[in-house]
C-alpha cells in the first residue's frame, strides 16, 4: 500500500488530501483509509433527523466520496463520534497499529499534535496513530506524514504546536475530481465552505510535514 490515511471523521479524507490520493491511484498504487467514526455528532444542515441518521448519511456520502476518489481498501470503525477522547486510548493505538502491520503502507497520514484546528477528536486520533508508529520498530515503521498548513493558528494554544509544511504536492490536474469528491459530503457544506475561504490553496496544493 502506497498512502493510509487514518482520521476520525467522515470527510477528514477529502479536502487535505484527495488530490494526493488521486495521484497514487492514478500511478497504479493501492491507497487506504481508516476513519474511526460515523460523524453522527456533526451538522445536519436539516438533512437528518437524529444521530443514527446522520451517521448512516454521512456513510453514505463517504462510500461517495471513496468511489470518485478511486480509495480501493476502506475500513470504517463506529467509536463514538465528540467523545473519542473519552474512549481508552489503548483501544485506539491498538486499531492504528494493526492497520499499520496488515497493511504495510510506504506512508501513513494523519493529523498533527494540534489536530489542525483543535479539534478533541482530531487530536486525539493523532495521539493514537503517533504512539502506535512509536510502538513499532523501527524498520518497520512507515513514513509518517501530518496535515499542514502554511497558516499558522490564530488560537495561542494550537498555534504553539503548528507545525509548517514540509511536502507540497501539486494536485491542479486532479482539482475537477477533487471538488467533485468534496461535494459528496453534502452535509458538511458549511465546512466546504470554510476550508475553501480560509486555505484556498489548498485545493490545488496539498501540504503536508514529514515527521522525521
Amino acid at each position: 500500500m502506497k498512502l493510509l490515511l487514518i482520521v476520525p471523521h467522515p470527510d477528514d479524507e477529502v479536502y487535505g488530501a484527495a488530490g494526493t490520493l488521486m495521484d497514487h491511484v492514478h500511478a497504479g498504487h493501492t491507497v487506504g483509509l481508516l476513519t474511526l467514526t460515523r460523524g453522527e455528532a456533526g451538522r445536519t444542515l436539516g438533512l437528518a433527523d437524529s444521530p443514527q441518521a446522520l451517521g448512516d448519511l454521512r456513510e453514505t456520502e463517504l462510500r461517495a466520496c471513496l468511489d470518485v476518489i478511486g480509495v480501493q481498501v476502506h475500513e470504517h470503525l463506529s467509536f463514538p463520534d465528540k467523545y473519542l477522547q473519552d474512549q481508552p486510548l489503548t483501544a485506539l493505538i491498538e486499531v492504528a497499529r494493526s492497520a499499520m502491520q496488515r497493511w504495510r503502507p510506504e506512508t501513513v497520514l494523519t493529523f498533527p499534535p494540534n489536530g489542525s484546528n483543535g479539534h478533541p477528536d482530531h487530536v486525539t486520533t493523532h495521539r493514537a496513530v503517533k504512539a502506535a508508529w512509536d510502538s513499532l520498530p523501527q524498520a518497520e515503521r512507515p513514513a509518517l506524514w501530518y496535515y499542514a498548513s502554511d497558516v499558522a493558528p490564530e488560537n495561542e494554544e494550537w498555534r504553539a504546536l503548528w507545525l509548517p509544511p514540509t511536502i507540497r504536492r501539486d494536485v491542479s490536474r486532479f482539482i475537477t475530481r477533487k471538488l467533485q469528491a468534496i461535494a459528496c459530503h453534502r452535509t458538511q457544506a458549511l465546512s466546504t465552505v470554510d476550508f475553501i475561504r480560509k486555505y484556498p490553496e489548498r485545493v490545488t496544493e496539498e501540504t503536508f510535514y514529514q515527521v522525521e
